[in-house]
């Protein structure tokens, strides 16, 4: 398998495992969106980790299995390769992307369905689909330009440039860079924390955001005034408000 699930103190990780550059060909793409599909009905998995080892996150897509590819052929398939990165997007638990080296293409892509990245200092991002005469087909158009602008997300699509870490976190692309030694724990650390947060009220937060930025203002409040009012049915709320009561703020421990 090109791509493995392990499970450790309510985190999933998702490792991506096809060396050297770990490209996401067609049999990487169909399962990562069945390992996200089996995280979303797993009890025991309450936050994601996506990394893809200590040298190199994902360097894109096969080239040389896109490039036998014709017109027909890509139509048949690009479906299919946007849904396995909207399975990613769509897991309804904090997800972070543990990134270090190349963070290229569909591999840029991956990282940006996740919630948070966090890049090793030797991390290089970018979409570089131009220099093939290609755009992304991942959803680097969509989600890019909604997470750090259209001007900038049209500098990076247009001259297919890679940029460093320091730059990626000065744009917003990445929220945080560390060594690349760190950049899993740190990841791990990040998603463990999370995982022992009340998991109706991840969700609802991550669907109400995620939503609200997909449409209009009205729907996206509408979508928020629902889940805030539905909350009020849920253990967690109680817990929460009792410890809050009780003992002073933060201090409360959910199931």
């Amino acid at each position: 398998m090109t791509v493995h699930l392990e499970v450790a103190d309510g985190v999933g990780t998702l490792r991506l495992d096809r060396p050297p550059m770990n490209a996401l060909d067609v049999a990487t793409q169909d399962r990562l969106k069945e390992l996200a599909e089996e995280v979303t009905r797993r009890e025991d998995v309450r936050a994601v980790v996506i990394h893809g080892g200590e040298k190199v996150f994902a360097a894109g897509a096969d080239i040389k299995e896109m490039q036998v590819m014709d017109h027909a052929a890509m139509i048949a398939r690009s479906r299919a390769l946007q849904d396995s990165f909207t399975a990613v997007a769509r897991i309804p638990k904090p997800v972070v992307a543990a990134v270090t080296g190349y963070a290229l293409g569909g591999g840029c892509e991956l990282a940006l369905c996740a919630d948070f990245r966090i890049a090793g200092e030797n991390a290089k991002l970018g979409q570089p689909e131009i220099l093939l005469g290609l755009i992304p087909g991942a959803g680097g158009t969509q989600r890019l330009s909604r997470l750090i602008g259209p001007s900038k997300a049209k500098d990076l699509i247009f001259t297919g440039r890679q940029v460093k870490a320091d730059e990626a976190l000065a744009l917003g692309l990445v929220d945080r860079v560390v060594p690349a030694a760190e950049v899993y724990e740190q990841a791990h650390a990040w998603a463990a924390r999370l995982a022992k947060g009340p998991a109706i009220a991840l969700r609802a937060a991550k669907e109400a955001i995620d939503t609200g930025l997909e449409t209009d203002i009205e729907t996206g409040l509408a979508v928020e005034r629902n889940w805030f009012a539905g909350l009020f049915a849920t253990e967690d709320r109680e817990r929460g408000m009792r410890s809050f009561v009780e003992e002073g703020p933060g201090k409360a421990k959910f199931l």
